[in-house]
C-alpha cells in the first residue's frame, strides 16, 4: 500500500519507497532581491542506493520537520 507524502516544493513521494534519510543540513537563504531570508534546511532522501535515486528536499525548518515527522512518525503507528 502506498503512503504519499507532500514535499515542500509541491511534489509527492511514496513514503514506503524511501530507504535512506540523510542528515539535516542548514544553509543561508536569499530572497529574490538578494537579501538575507534567514536559514534554510535541507535533507537528502533516497529511494535506492545509486545517487540518481536521491532527492534533496529544501524548505523552512517547519516544513522539513513536518516532512520528517510524517515520514518517521507514521511507521511506529502500524
Amino acid at each position: 500500500m502506498q503512503r504519499w507524502l507532500k514535499l515542500p516544493d509541491g511534489r509527492y513521494i511514496d513514503a514506503n519507497s524511501i530507504v535512506y534519510v540523510g542528515k539535516v543540513e542548514t544553509y543561508p537563504r536569499l530572497d529574490d532581491d538578494g537579501n538575507d531570508a534567514g536559514q534554510g534546511y535541507a535533507v537528502s532522501l533516497g529511494t535506492d542506493v545509486p545517487r540518481e535515486h536521491h532527492i534533496s528536499v529544501m524548505g523552512t525548518k517547519d516544513e522539513v520537520l513536518a516532512l520528517l515527522k510524517a515520514l518517521l512518525g507514521a511507521g511506529s503507528a502500524a
